[in-house]
């Protein structure tokens, strides 16, 4: 797990499925069960006040380069929301 104090803004830019970018900064990178997830948030062209929705996604290594995928599977994303839940429940019993 990355230390959010040591961590830069780290701007992730994907493609969907359609081939529009799509901008992200980097929140956190989480391991579970030997994988790494990524923790996104929508970097919007506009400074709109809306809350924006944080995105979770798979993080592999092809090569030399990181890559961000969507989790297809609906059992292994709700493993690792729980996974997160959890986390922070731990966070808040320790303040």
């Amino acid at each position: 797990m990355t230390n959010h104090e040591e961590m830069e803004e780290q701007l992730i830019e994907t493609i969907d499925e359609e081939g529009n970018v799509i901008n992200f900064e980097l929140i956190d990178i989480i391991e579970m069960e030997g994988k790494e997830y990524g923790l996104l948030l929508p970097k919007e062209n506009d400074d709109s006040e809306e809350e924006k929705e944080v995105v979770l996604m798979r993080l592999t290594k092809e090569g030399e380069e990181y890559v961000f995928e969507m989790i297809e599977d609906d059992d292994e994303f709700n493993k690792v929301v729980d996974y997160i839940d959890s986390l922070e429940d731990d966070i808040e019993i320790e303040e």
